[in-house]
């Protein structure tokens, strides 16, 4: 059983940064990629950010394209999210994930492993 366990979520202010991490508690599992996810009431999981492990290349959502970035190790293998000038409607469940496949980067069905997720919430 592979399981990814997220931290670093919390209570901010707007404007203010946050760090996620997910580790994943098995090493030999097939990964060529991990990412984050978020979800908030009422909505559909929304994709944030992916990191490919063979070439490094990362992949953001527009929306947080030059606020957050993605970044991790494989070996372990972990991945982070680092959260700058938050805003209140990034306020979300941010769920790690892990794929071994192939498919759209963005595509939630493309991922075989997912964390529980950690709360972010941005008050103004």
């Amino acid at each position: 059983q592979v399981l990814l366990v997220e931290s670093g979520g919390g209570s901010v202010q707007a404007g203010d940064s946050l760090r996620l991490s997910c580790v994943g508690t098995r090493r030999t599992f097939s990964t060529n990629a991990m990412g984050w996810f978020r979800q908030a009431p009422g909505k559909e999981r929304e994709f944030v950010a992916a990191i490919f492990w063979n070439s490094n290349y990362t992949y953001y959502a527009e929306s947080v394209k030059g606020r957050f970035t993605v970044s991790g190790d494989k070996a372990v293998p972990t991945v982070h999210l680092q959260m700058n000038s938050l805003k209140v409607e990034d306020t979300a469940a941010y769920l790690c994930a892990s794929r071994g496949g192939s498919g759209h980067i963005m595509s939630p069905s493309t991922y075989n492993y997912w964390g529980q997720g950690t709360q972010v919430t941005v008050s103004s």
